[in-house]
């Protein structure tokens, strides 16, 4: 199968060629920029309160709704907010709109709201 053709860095100013969006050494410093403006998980609202609520919340709801749509068991392992919160502390601990999901079909979900893997 033929390679992707190389195309120019997406850093202003690098001349740099590669098959991704950012050569070697403009990618770690995107993931990195990327990841300092997201904050921590604590900072985002998952701290001990959200993790001693979520073991609750998935005790009530063992199995992955999606999954069980289409006859599947299958263990839930994530509380998911059907609407993303982004930072709106209200919504993010309205019950209404959580929902149990395993990895799977959570990592789904997000790949498909954010417009894709790896695109954030």
């Amino acid at each position: 199968m033929p390679s992707r053709p190389k195309r120019q860095c997406a850093r202003p100013g690098c001349r740099e060629l590669t098959t991704e969006s950012y050569c070697e050494k403009h990618k770690v410093q995107h993931v990195r920029q990327v990841e300092q403006q997201r904050g921590t998980a604590a900072q985002r609202g998952y701290d001990h309160k959200w993790r001693k609520t979520r073991i609750g919340f998935l005790r009530k709801h063992p199995l992955c709704v999606r999954c069980l749509a289409v006859d599947k068991l299958t263990p839930a392992t994530v509380v998911d907010h059907i609407i993303p919160h982004k930072g709106n502390k209200e919504l993010f601990w309205q019950r209404d709109n959580w929902q149990a999901l395993c990895k799977a079909c959570h990592d789904v979900k997000t790949a498909t709201e954010d417009g894709g893997f790896g695109n954030g």
